[in-house]
């Protein structure tokens, strides 16, 4: 898998675009069996797995930066987990920039999604170039 410890993944899009999709598909990926559902009430789901810690988080009812503090978001960008961010435009100030952002949208009857890389996380991941 390219993403790796340390990095950061926003999920953007209107309700029902498919972030946590996303999510489960990342998550899945990496060898959880465990249900992905989103975090919208509990803020915060954590997975842990052989070879890495991913953390999925829903910030669409932050309101303020103290509940930002308050869930512990700092102790996730400590370079140990994969972070996965739906809603990150919730708490801007908070949050380091982006490694990938995955932008859904609706699109006729279908989605589209739009990926946006660092250059780093491309190098590593050769379908990004």
């Amino acid at each position: 898998m390219f993403l790796e410890p340390g990095d950061v993944v926003y999920l953007r899009g209107e309700l029902g675009t498919g972030k946590t999709a996303f999510a489960r598909a990342i998550i899945q990926q990496r060898g959880s069996a465990d249900s992905v559902t989103s975090p919208t009430f509990t803020l915060i789901e954590t997975y842990h797995l052989d070879d890495v810690s991913v953390v999925h988080l829903d910030l669409y009812r932050i309101e303020s930066d103290a509940q930002m503090e308050g869930i512990g978001l700092r102790d996730y960008l400590d370079g140990r987990w994969i972070c996965l961010i739906e809603w990150p435009d919730r708490a801007p100030r908070m949050l380091p920039d982006p490694d990938l952002t995955i932008d859904l949208a609706y699109e006729g009857k279908g989605r589209s999604a739009v990926l946006i890389a660092t250059k780093q996380l491309s190098d590593r991941a050769d379908w990004l170039k």
